[in-house]
């Protein structure tokens, strides 16, 4: 998909604003920008950033209520993808969106941008067992072997939440090796950004 078909889908599909999309602009600019001195994403990929990051991550918004008091945490963030896709979409001032990445150059651009785009983010640096996670969705991108989300989950975060994590065509093997140990339900949604990719959605109740 160029950037135009996903600029409709984001429009017209999943419904941000055009204000949003301004500012999806100028933070894909800045990606592009950055990457030639730091890696914040693959270099392959760089020419395929409307496709392969930004809808990647926007697709997210449809398991995710953005209702006053709740919140979103984004372990292992990286350039912002999911978290700043989502914190650009997000209207509600009382939802709260906290990205985690334990790189300071990353952390750095992620506030940069913040600034710039005045949107609504609390970042989170160093290692994410440095601090407290209490959230009721938790998204990731890239972060870590669906079993060691589990733990994450099980071991560090008090309250019941949704685990929302792209991954690609090794999902179902991951959901199938999983420990039946602890009370969850999870779901596989297909991505809209490719066929072998899918969204695992697990339901984690304390």
């Amino acid at each position: 998909m160029n950037e135009k078909e996903v600029k409709s889908i984001l429009l017209n599909e999943l419904g941000f604003s055009q204000d949003a999309l301004y500012k999806l602009d100028i933070f894909s600019k800045e990606v592009i920008e950055y990457n030639k001195k730091f890696n914040l994403i693959s270099k392959t990929t760089v020419g395929s950033i409307w496709d392969r990051h930004i809808l990647d991550s926007a697709q997210l918004i449809k398991f995710i209520n953005f209702n006053d008091g709740l919140s979103l945490s984004d372990l292992g963030t990286g350039a912002g993808f999911p978290g700043i896709v989502l914190a650009i979409f997000n209207k509600n001032t009382k939802f709260h969106v906290k990205l985690y990445d334990k790189s300071r150059v990353k952390t750095k651009f992620l506030q940069s941008m913040c600034d710039k785009l005045k949107i609504k983010a609390q970042i989170y640096e160093n290692d994410y067992k440095k601090h407290d996670i209490d959230a009721n969705f938790i998204v990731s991108r890239a972060f870590k072997k669906l079993e060691e989300h589990i733990r994450i989950s099980r071991e560090m975060i008090k309250v019941s939440h949704r685990l929302i994590i792209l991954k690609g065509k090794s999902a179902q093997e991951e959901v199938k090796k999983l420990n039946n140990d602890f009370n969850y339900s999870y779901s596989l949604k297909k991505s809209i950004t490719s066929p072998e990719s899918k969204i695992i959605i697990i339901e984690i109740n304390k």
